[in-house]
């Protein structure tokens, strides 16, 4: 096998939310992000997809420099699941057209297979959405962003409002579109345990930094700082 392909690197950033940012991200890996609230960990997802900028460093998404893309075409590249599923008013098929329909690209039976992928029924594309359950929306906020055929997913607790069945039934079709789907994962979680059954790797963010970085189960088993030791005890 050869050298791992890297997908994200973050080189000296700096921003009103984040200092010292330095990271990278291969193919095939998912990333979980964790730490006390208010450490920066939603602020260094937006600035991937630039939904904010970095005063000072560089961001390089496949070896160029983020803001050398158009932004459309980034976003479409590096999609974004939030906490709150947003959905638009109208059916299923409405929100996982919107974003394909920009580019000229939707098909109908697209729509078939991201249900098949979030394991919802295909009968549900026609369903308006305010009849979905929380945990249908959100799973329906998966497929949409999926949808445009993003590289990499960033995600920002996108399990903390659910119910246990709908939390396994999404760290499931997570793990699995990893490779297949998708080529990198970056999760924001306040769930260790969750961290635990999905991190490859995992950054303990505190303070505005990234204070320790590393394979996950080195890292929560054997933590190096005493930032993160306090954590874990928490």
């Amino acid at each position: 096998m050869g050298a791992p392909i890297p997908v994200l690197e973050a080189s000296n950033v700096q921003s009103d939310f984040l200092r010292n940012i330095n990271f990278n991200v291969s193919e095939g890996e998912i990333i979980t992000l964790i730490g006390p609230s208010g450490a920066g960990k939603s602020s260094l997802l937006k600035l991937l997809n630039r939904l904010a900028d970095p005063e000072t460093g560089q961001i390089f998404f496949y070896n160029k420099n983020i803001k050398e893309y158009k932004i459309e075409q980034l976003r479409k590249r590096i999609g974004m699941v939030f906490q709150s599923s947003s959905l638009f008013e109208g059916t299923v098929e409405d929100n996982l057209k919107f974003g394909p329909s920009l580019f000229n690209e939707w098909e109908h039976e697209e729509g078939k297979k991201l249900l098949e992928i979030v394991k919802l029924p295909t009968d549900f594309l026609s369903k308006d959405v305010r009849e979905l359950s929380g945990g249908e929306q959100q799973r329906v906020a998966f497929a949409r962003t999926l949808a445009n055929r993003p590289e990499v997913l960033l995600l920002d607790e996108v399990t903390s409002a659910l119910d246990v069945k709908n939390v396994e039934v999404i760290e499931q079709f997570i793990k699995g579109i990893v490779s297949k789907e998708v080529k990198a994962v970056l999760m924001v979680t306040h769930d260790i345990k969750q961290a635990k059954r999905l991190g490859d790797r995992t950054f303990f963010m505190y303070n505005r930094e990234i204070v320790e970085q590393g394979d996950t189960r080195r890292l929560l088993t054997d933590p190096q700082s005493g930032r993160l030791q306090a954590f874990l005890k928490e």
